[in-house]
């Protein structure tokens, strides 16, 4: 294209002539001048010499002579920037190829070339700005930290004119903590949809990256589109959302729900196939295995598995493995007769598979039970008997068994630490429950429900979630899982005595993780960061959610539905056209 700079052989003159000296010094002076078209170079040994011609008077008669000006010949692919620096003696240069001269590059037809270049790609450089849509601002900033570029969207984004802001520094105009083209000027760090405050009152998404030359950073360039009213958006509609979300639970504590995986909260894809799957299983007595992280809800799954299918009154027993020492294992399992062994209760006790018989025994951490107690469980599993301590007559095991674990059995018994047969008598049918990373998108529902139940214990009155707040909870990971979040939100209402949450409430190692800008890994986490667009596709499934349940609650009345809501029925008519209902 012509905007990019041409090969040295397409520069190439080849009106010229090379002679050797002697040939020079045979010939007369004006037949050197006259002979043939083009300059004249002559060459000696392996230096070349430009022949300039030199005019003057002799006892009044005009006189012609020549002076040889060195010049310097280089290989037909020397890049075109080193030719550049090569015009030290001579304003020509000879361009050899396979050792012969085949032509000269004069610095006039090559500075024309540069310039003429330079002209195209700036003219490309500025229609490409004013083709820009306007609601997209770019802007540059140069090293010295001053505006070099400020296009129209972002004098109508900034209400800036560029005649005002252009050549002088950008932090005369913007704070310098939140002007993040500056950091990318002084750390090179690169952004990518970032959502980003460079005013207290305007909200923009944001790409930046720095602009290097020969390695060097020499200025930094962003792109940015406002989004403030998105911004006040998602305030509404999580003001909204709010509302709903406390009358939802109003309505559930005046009419409680009997389907027994209620309290399991969240919307997503996974924990919905997730149910769907546990539905399912719970309609039989087979032994059940739940894997997953710490803190998923193993526990809550195990018991509504239970609730779907027992009576009202079969027990449920839970005990966990990690937390009861060895020694004692066998007697809290199996219980002991009366006299079993010294210190014992003379009256002898019941085990927990006793006490869960004709309901459900849930084993949780499974994969912390001692070897030897593994064999005896195997046992109760295939015969669904066994022998208290000191027992002589079995008794019956009349109970289904579920366990859970957040270990690897499959790599513990690998190692010896887990029997494989106990493995697969447990894994008849098994779950594995998704970690809050994968489905943060119920953040939202959770969270709301968490809040909902710590007002009540610490007797706050709070109303929202500001949606800096909510933003740290979506960007962050959750290595602890439902736990995590459950005990991060009763933080928060007991440091809210104000009745308003703060994002400086968040514990410390959350917030700076959420508050750090994401790399382009992002095949994670809802594209890991949870854009703002990603967070209003969720906003928008979970009030479509609420308004799909209210329609229910009225029998699709229309007018009772707005009261219900607190909304006028133009309101609500909106919002049901929007979300096609």
């Amino acid at each position: 294209m012509k905007h990019h700079l041409p090969r040295l052989e397409q520069l190439i003159n080849t009106q010229f002539r090379c002679l050797p000296t002697d040939s020079i010094e045979a010939l007369p002076i004006e037949n050197i001048s006259t002979q043939g078209d083009g300059l004249v170079f002559t060459q000696a040994g392996s230096q070349y010499f430009y022949l300039k011609a030199q005019h003057g008077l002799n006892n009044d008669s005009y006189e012609q002579s020549f002076i040889r000006i060195p010049v310097e010949a280089l290989p037909i692919d020397t890049p075109l920037e080193e030719a550049m620096t090569r015009f030290t003696h001579s304003a020509y240069l000879l361009v050899e190829s396979e050792g012969k001269v085949v032509g000269y590059v004069s610095a006039v037809d090559l500075l024309q070339t540069i310039t003429q270049s330079y002209r195209v790609l700036d003219a490309y450089y500025r229609t490409t700005l004013a083709t820009i849509d306007p609601d997209m601002a770019i802007t540059l900033i140069n090293e010295a930290q001053e505006v070099a570029v400020w296009t129209a969207g972002a004098e109508h984004i900034f209400s800036i004119q560029s005649q005002d802001i252009i050549g002088k520094p950008a932090t005369a105009f913007f704070p310098v903590d939140r002007l993040q083209s500056l950091k990318t000027l002084q750390t090179g760090e690169s952004v990518y949809k970032m959502q980003h405050q460079p005013r207290q009152d305007l909200f923009v998404l944001i790409n930046a990256n720095p602009v290097k030359l020969d390695g060097a950073i020499i200025g930094a360039v962003a792109a940015e589109s406002d989004i403030t009213a998105q911004i006040r958006l998602h305030q509404e509609l999580l003001h909204m959302s709010s509302k709903m979300h406390h009358l939802q639970r109003e309505m559930e504590m005046l009419s409680p729900s009997t389907d027994p995986f209620s309290p399991i909260k969240g919307t997503s894809r996974t924990i919905k196939s997730c149910i769907d799957t546990m539905r399912k299983v719970s309609q039989t007595k087979a032994t059940v295995l739940i894997q997953g992280e710490s803190g998923t809800g193993k526990e809550l799954f195990a018991k509504a598995i239970h609730d779907s299918r027992e009576d009202l009154n079969a027990p449920f027993i839970a005990i966990n493995c990690g937390a009861i020492p060895p020694a004692l294992f066998e007697s809290e399992l199996f219980g002991y007769e009366k006299g079993a062994f010294s210190g014992a209760d003379p009256r002898g006790k019941k085990g927990q598979i006793a006490l869960a018989n004709g309901g459900t025994l849930f084993l949780d951490e499974i994969g912390e039970m001692p070897l030897e107690m593994q064999v005896k469980l195997l046992r109760v599993l295939q015969e669904k008997k066994y022998f208290p301590i000191g027992g002589t007559q079995m008794r019956s095991a009349d109970c289904r068994i579920i366990a859970a674990t957040n270990r690897d059995l499959k790599k513990m018994i690998a190692e010896g630490k887990f029997r494989e047969d106990l493995y697969y008598r447990l894994n008849v049918l098994s779950m594995e429950i998704p970690p809050l990373r994968q489905r943060k998108e119920d953040i939202y529902e959770l969270t709301q429900s968490f809040l909902h139940e710590f007002s009540l214990v610490y007797g706050r009155h709070i109303q929202d979630f500001p949606p800096d707040v909510i933003q740290c909870l979506l960007q962050y990971d959750w290595p602890g899982n439902i736990r995590e979040l459950r005990n991060t939100i009763e933080r928060l209402v007991i440091f809210a005595t104000d009745g308003i949450i703060k994002s400086e409430y968040l514990p410390s190692a959350l917030y700076q993780e959420a508050s750090r800008p994401s790399a382009a890994d992002s095949s994670q986490a809802m594209d890991i960061h949870l854009g703002v667009h990603a967070y209003q596709e969720t906003m928008d499934a979970f009030e479509r959610n609420l308004l799909l349940q209210a329609l229910e609650e009225v029998n699709g009345n229309k007018l009772e539905m707005a009261k219900l809501l607190g909304i006028s029925r133009a309101t609500l008519y909106n919002k049901l056209k929007r979300f096609g209902l």
